[in-house]
């Protein structure tokens, strides 16, 4: 069954736009990391609150603070589809990078992301 693409977008023929397993799956684990908590009306609690790094100043420390609470958010939200492998952050200068390594849960298939975000 498709899934709706995320963030919702109109596609070539004027529908809304799917997404296949693997895009969907990577949509929402980039969903949980850019949400802030309070954001979301009906789950106030859900995100990591990467966003909120903007104005932070950036170093080792922050980054072994905010792995912990992704990692947790990751885990919460989307432990029932995603086993999660491994997720580093590396502070480089103004940029904070993130790696995740997760496994598919129905289909056992390992793959990774990268994000980065200005602080």
């Amino acid at each position: 069954m498709p899934k709706v693409a995320s963030p919702w977008q109109i596609d070539a023929r004027g529908r809304t736009a799917d997404a296949t397993g693997d895009a969907h799956i990577l949509q929402m684990i980039e969903a949980v990391l850019f949400t802030n908590p309070g954001e979301r009306l009906n789950r106030p609690d859900y995100g990591s609150g990467l966003q909120q790094l903007v104005f932070a100043p950036n170093s080792p420390e922050l980054a072994a603070t905010v792995q912990y609470t992704m990692q947790a958010a990751l885990q919460r939200y989307l432990g029932d589809v995603i086993a999660l492998d491994a997720l580093t952050l590396d502070s480089v200068d103004d940029q904070l990078n993130v790696f995740v390594s997760y496994r598919v849960r129905t289909t056992g298939q390992a793959a990774s992301a990268q994000f980065a975000v200005n602080a």
